[in-house]
């Protein structure tokens, strides 16, 4: 289903929608239907590669959740929970590697390091991981705990999760350590358009969580970056579309609560 959606609003589902229009314009070249269908596709992907597009319903999805302040945990014994998106690991003739965090986990990484030093909190859940099994990168819950012991956190405080595929199988996973980690309060770091489904599935299995949103790793620099289309526009686009075919699915299913 992931993979499905991540095509579809790539540059990939566009040259398969492009090639599929113009196969049934020749195959029926009377047929009024197939030019429409064309046209559909041009402007719908014109539309999804600019930035300003996604960016305008990306915020819709952020509404009302601002960056943490210290304020807003209470005091106690506090868990923070961060989410991974995916590992990059690199590979030599040897077969020898070398595993990263992509760019939307460092900003995770840094939020939850920052989250970690304002509040004290006694432990940090670093989940995430492979998508498919026969992923070659390393999980993003072992990318994500090297870069926080990197950037400070002591390895002891930090607890990794690995047999997760996505963001319900997270939350089902670590709902019961966080029971048997006796904490009173669990702040939730992932990016902003990920942020309201992840609560909504954390809520699902009993854990209600404060937000701790990341800064974005993408954003356009220039005016011509927020009208033009590009392949950040289009990363952009589907980025949200998968939140929001996401948020409604995860609600069929059950496994999202919205209270």
């Amino acid at each position: 289903m992931r993979e499905l959606i991540w095509f579809l609003f790539s540059t990939g589902g566009l040259v398969v929608a492009v090639l599929a229009g113009t196969l049934w314009l020749r195959s029926r070249p009377h047929s009024a239907r197939a030019p429409r269908f064309l046209f559909f596709v041009a402007l719908a992907y014109a539309v999804l590669t600019i930035y300003g597009f996604g960016e305008g319903i990306g915020r819709l999805l952020v509404a009302g959740i601002n960056p943490l302040t210290a304020g807003e945990v209470p005091p106690g014994r506090t868990a923070i929970v961060v989410l991974g998106s995916s590992g990059y690991t690199a590979r030599d003739w040897a077969d020898g590697t070398y595993s990263v965090v992509n760019r939307v986990d460092a900003t995770r990484a840094l939020e939850a390091v920052r989250v970690f030093r304002m509040v004290e909190a006694e432990w940090v859940i670093s989940s995430g991981g492979k998508p498919r099994r026969d992923d070659p990168n390393e999980a993003s819950g072992i990318t994500l705990r090297d870069a926080m012991v990197t950037l400070g956190v002591p390895a002891a405080r930090i607890i990794v999760e690995t047999e997760s595929r996505d963001t319900h199988d997270e939350a089902v996973i670590i709902a019961p350590m966080l029971r048997n980690l006796n904490v009173e309060h669990v702040v939730l770091v992932t990016s902003g358009t990920h942020m309201r489904r992840s609560l909504g599935a954390f809520r699902a299995e009993g854990v209600r969580a404060i937000p701790a949103i990341a800064r974005e790793p993408y954003s356009a620099m220039s005016w011509s970056d927020w009208i033009l289309p590009s392949d950040l526009g289009l990363w952009k686009s589907s980025s949200v579309m998968h939140e929001i075919i996401g948020l409604v699915y995860y609600a069929a299913r059950g496994w999202y609560a919205f209270r």
